[in-house]
């Protein structure tokens, strides 16, 4: 006769057998909504969309509708058992959540910085929150247009103000708390130690600039830096030649293996998209290694980088580290008190490392340097 222990534990190990197997990539295929509580009082209602590619393989967009249409496209998405996990590179998200046994629920975590509590439900056609419209796409300035500021309005920042910024929506080009060694920076993507013969307030004084080109279309990269030379031109007096110096600098450089890095599906002529959510917590979206060294030298370091990783084209990709008091100097960035937590990031070389397969060296090198022969503080509007 059958040992009747033995049958029990031959059911049990068929019954969880069957568990394990119950869910699949196609119980998580669908639209999905949830409530994202970003504090203050404020929520986000977040949308993601999955589907399956012809290769078999989840394929994902999110949405966060209350900030507009336009979708954000998932870099990875991944349902082992209950688990699922997906990545938003463009703006450094991602999210880990367990999806219920009948496949109606997903309880979890979105980290953009600190982890906040995200919990989808599948919606249904009658159940499903409107997207709105992504706003319409403009269409590329002529490649060999040179514009200029239709009109441009400068005025003294708030003095409570904290942190700057530059910020392109649609044909509109603001910045906010800026200095003129700030614009010179972006404007000529230098860091501000190749800044020479600079009055003390291009430093101390901050402006707000807001204006639009005067030709129609959407102006690249170098069309706004151009752009907001011809304004320094134009409203501070500003004349400059250029030399080289020696100085203290970083190589930025492919570490051993491959890159870790997203090629972006934007396009190859469109904007960078590169903030932070604070300090140590960054997001580029179609950027090139030139724009991050930019970045890098202008908010982060206190040197040059310069780029020597040989890597063409553009990359979407995040990086999170744990700054410390020599990093975003003068930024108005508040740096955090060291963290004791075993799961704090990395520093920021170790972080470039093992996030990016690159790698920060110092360097003394020859470096390209402005020297300001003539400014004036900006003209009234």
């Amino acid at each position: 006769m059958k040992n009747p222990l033995t049958t029990i534990a031959l059911f049990l190990i068929a019954f969880i057998s069957l568990s394990a197997t119950t869910l699949s990539a196609q119980d998580v295929i669908g639209t999905w909504q949830g409530t994202l509580d970003v504090g203050g009082g404020h929520s986000l209602r977040i949308v993601l969309k999955v589907s399956k590619g012809d290769d078999g393989k989840l394929n994902a967009v999110n949405y966060s509708i209350d900030q507009g249409g336009t979708p954000l496209p998932v870099s990875s998405i991944s349902l082992a058992g209950s688990d699922l996990n997906f990545a938003v590179s463009v703006v450094g998200g991602k999210y880990e959540g367990k999806l219920s046994s009948d496949g109606n629920t997903i309880t979890g975590t979105w980290s953009q910085g600190s982890p906040l509590p995200l919990n989808f439900s599948k919606a249904t056609p009658a159940t499903a929150w409107t997207i709105p419209e992504p706003p319409p796409k403009i269409p590329p300035m002529g490649a060999d247009a040179s514009p200029e500021f239709e009109v441009a309005t400068i005025k003294p920042s708030k003095p409570e103000e904290r942190g700057k910024g530059f910020q392109v929506r649609g044909r509109e080009f603001n910045t906010f708390n800026t200095s003129l060694d700030d614009l010179i920076t972006f404007a000529y993507g230098v860091h501000i130690k190749q800044v020479v013969g600079a009055p003390a307030w291009a430093e101390t004084e901050k402006y707000d600039i807001s204006g639009h080109p005067d030709i129609p279309g959407q102006p690249n990269d170098k069309q706004l830096k151009g752009m907001m030379k011809k304004l320094m031109e134009d409203r501070f007096q500003l004349k400059m030649h250029p030399d080289k110096k020696e100085m203290a600098a970083y190589t930025l450089v492919v570490a051993k293996g491959e890159p870790k890095l997203t090629k972006s599906q934007g396009d190859p002529n469109g904007l960078p998209g590169l903030g932070f959510r604070g300090p140590g917590l960054f997001s580029a979206a179609n950027a090139s290694m030139s724009e991050f060294c930019q970045v890098m030298e202008q908010v982060v370091l206190d040197r040059p980088v310069v780029d020597q990783t040989g890597l063409k084209g553009k990359y979407d990709f995040s990086l999170t580290w744990t700054a410390d008091e020599s990093q975003f100097v003068g930024s108005g960035i508040p740096i955090p008190p060291p963290s004791d937590k075993p799961d704090a990031p990395p520093g920021l070389f170790t972080a470039i490392q093992e996030q990016l397969g690159l790698k920060l060296d110092p360097a003394k090198t020859p470096v390209d340097v402005l020297v300001i022969d003539h400014v004036e503080k900006p003209s009234p509007n």
